[in-house]
């Protein structure tokens, strides 16, 4: 499971780019009951959705030409410019540089050579996020791909991430740990797209799932606030009971009830 420990290679970070940032920060803070406190007259709209007092998540405009509505997971790095050529001499691509975020870490941003994009987050005044794993916060981040293979191939020389393949049906999923990791920090997947998802224009991509306390409920409400739901809630023997919505202005997100250990 997650941890706000944030060792190096496990999500540290996510944040949301909307086209319409009132919009979107009135959905989330309807949805999960987050609040929205603003980063400050210096961060450009940027600002963070709070459960209870904790960063669980942030919040900006899009910045990248051509960029669509998408949250993005970060990963930790004690190194952002090291991790940035190891991206690169691992075949993926450098979306923006690293670059200093005031005192508060060190930022870059990257897609794999599948077409996912990701960020890494390098930890100064600010270590991460304040609360994983809690209803309304992240719980765990699953890469969809294109070419699940490829993909592991690149991640495991960018973070050296721990893996575990496991039957998923006729596929296979396969489990993430961070480097030095035991079996209770597991912190995401990898998994082959379909012919069917790509065939209807899905590409690769980082999908965040947020814990919560009742999936069906959730997926309702977002469909009243203007959400489509992607997967309509199912149940996944010993995950939990989940739900894939598309929030109005077209980024993706999961909501889970994890199943409880032993069931």
């Amino acid at each position: 499971m997650l941890s706000t420990d944030h060792v190096p290679g496990s999500p540290n970070w996510l944040d949301l780019a909307a086209a319409d940032t009132t919009a979107a920060g009135a959905f989330y803070t309807s949805l999960f009951g987050w609040e929205l406190a603003s980063a400050g007259p210096a961060a450009g709209g940027y600002g963070f959705f709070r459960q209870d007092g904790r960063t669980v998540a942030a919040l900006g405009p899009l910045t990248e030409d051509g960029a669509s509505p998408t949250w993005t997971v970060y990963f930790a790095t004690p190194d952002a410019d090291r991790t940035t050529a190891l991206v690169e001499r691992a075949g993926g691509k450098v979306r923006f540089a690293p670059f200093d975020v005031f005192t508060n870490g060190r930022m870059a941003g990257f897609t794999d050579p599948t077409g996912a994009d990701f960020a890494v987050w390098q930890p100064r005044d600010t270590l991460g996020l304040d609360a994983v794993n809690s209803p309304g916060a992240l719980c765990w981040t699953e890469c969809y791909s294109t070419d699940a293979e490829a993909a592991k191939t690149f991640y495991r020389a960018v973070f050296d991430w721990r893996e575990q393949d496991l039957p998923f049906g006729d596929l296979t999923y396969t489990v993430l740990t961070p480097a030095g990791g035991g079996t209770d920090d597991v912190q995401g997947g990898i998994m082959q797209l379909g012919p069917e998802q790509t065939a209807a224009g899905t590409t690769s991509h980082w999908l965040p799932y947020f814990e919560v306390t009742d999936p069906d409920a959730c997926a309702a409400a977002a469909e009243r606030l203007g959400a489509t739901v992607r997967i309509p809630p199912m149940d996944v023997h010993g995950i939990g009971r989940l739900a894939q919505v598309i929030d109005p202005g077209g980024a993706v997100l999961a909501v889970i009830r994890s199943a409880e250990p032993g069931r």
